[in-house]
């Protein structure tokens, strides 16, 4: 099924861009990508939900790949989530929400901020991080900010970074995820600003969440990496505690980039899920 690629505007002028595949008038499923990431990270995600008779909606994040940057470096939680329920708006009710990390902890808000969302998905993400895992995260996404002679040099950054995924023989992928500089070296296709920016600080998403109330009544799925370095069994005992009604897909032999490390298992936890509490027909 071949994927629409539209722009969504915001209210501030800005606008995102967005694939659209499945039948309209459908349950919508919003995918959200991770930190650094784009949407095509989703993009056999939103083939199979579509398939599955869903209206998947797959964008990037604001500051993310084909979707404007924050003019003044605004990429706060509360403001993402807005653009969240902006872009959900191109479906129609139900709405389920799928995020991984960045992307999930968008959803978290928006549902937090009274969103109606029917069903939630959170990839490898819970509101009580290892500090560890997001050091070294972060840590990541704010080297090289020289950028790379070549998609080669990216790769190996990658590799150094996640040594546990093979690398890849094929690195036109790449393309999609860097973009090249007037000085003719690849910086990934992300604003860097979001790193620094103090509106983007989770420990306001944690009061939002002790305030929700969705938090009882949405079905939650926790979709969690056995190799993560993010998601802790702490982690998962404090969202179990604040969502009682919480369900666990663990997917072994994944790290954080659940979806990229076990595609196939990945996607079918998840149309498995929404198929019990939230059927496309």
């Amino acid at each position: 099924m071949q994927a629409e690629t539209i722009r969504i505007p915001l209210s501030n002028g800005l606008s995102l861009t967005a694939d659209i595949a499945g039948p309209r008038g459908a349950p919508t499923v919003v995918l959200g990508h991770g930190g650094g990431q784009t949407r095509h990270s989703w993009d056999k995600c939103e083939q199979q939900l579509a398939g599955a008779g869903y209206f998947a909606i797959n964008y990037d994040l604001r500051g993310h790949g084909d979707s404007d940057w924050s003019p003044d470096g605004d990429y706060g939680i509360e403001t993402r989530a807005h653009d969240l329920i902006a872009v959900a708006g191109q479906g129609r009710k139900p709405v389920a929400l799928v995020g991984a990390s960045l992307g999930g902890i968008t959803a978290l808000v928006a549902a937090s901020l009274g969103f109606d969302v029917a069903a939630l998905v959170l990839v490898d993400i819970v509101p009580k991080m290892s500090p560890i895992g997001v050091a070294k995260i972060r840590s990541f996404m704010m080297a090289h900010g020289d950028g790379f002679a070549s998609h080669e040099e990216a790769a190996d950054a990658i590799s150094e970074y996640y040594p546990d995924r093979p690398r890849p023989k094929d690195l036109s992928g790449l393309s999609k995820n860097l973009r090249l500089g007037e000085d003719g070296r690849y910086r990934w296709h992300w604003d860097q600003r979001m790193m620094t920016d103090t509106r983007a600080d989770p420990r306001h998403m944690l009061e939002l969440l002790d305030a929700a109330e969705w938090t009882d009544r949405v079905p939650t799925l926790l979709v969690r990496g056995m190799k993560s370095d993010i998601v802790t069994d702490d982690g998962v005992a404090d969202l179990r505690r604040r969502v009682p009604a919480l369900e666990i897909a663990d997917i072994r032999g994944a790290g954080h980039m659940v979806a990229g490390d076990r595609n196939d298992e990945f996607n079918a936890a998840v149309i498995e899920f929404l198929a019990r509490v939230m059927p496309a027909a």
